[in-house]
């Protein structure tokens, strides 16, 4: 009688993705930075513009919201001794608080213009190929 040894192997692209995952996170700086690829680079670029608008954004926003709360708590708390202050810091504090939007799309513009040649040279790779 005949014995059919056979091995049998499973691959499974999705366990793949996640032990290189795992792998990454332990690999020295350099090597990481070897092993990206060029999408993954694309990504990182795009998302590290979008995120540096967003925090220089929810900072005026903080920013301005605080010292809005510091005037209602002057007129609050002290009423008539403080009340001119307390309404001059409202003011600022809407202003800044007013000011988080037109910061976001400012600095989302020039950090698109400073990652835009890395972008396009990237992309123009990935096309290619």
């Amino acid at each position: 009688m005949e014995e059919n040894n056979v091995f049998e192997y499973k691959y499974s692209a999705k366990q793949q993705e996640e032990v290189d995952a795992i792998k990454k996170k332990y690999l020295p700086q350099e090597e990481k930075a070897k092993e990206l690829s060029k999408l993954e680079e694309l990504k990182q670029l795009d998302k590290r513009v979008e995120m540096t608008a967003t925090l220089w954004a929810v900072a005026v926003g903080v920013i301005g919201t605080l010292i809005f709360g510091t005037g209602m708590s002057l007129i609050m708390a002290f009423e008539t001794a403080m009340y001119v202050a307390g309404i001059l810091s409202g003011i600022f504090g809407i202003a800044g608080m007013a000011l988080a939007l037109p910061v976001y799309r400012r600095v989302l513009k020039k950090q698109r213009e400073k990652a835009a040649p890395r972008i396009l040279e990237l992309t123009e790779e990935l096309t290619r190929n």
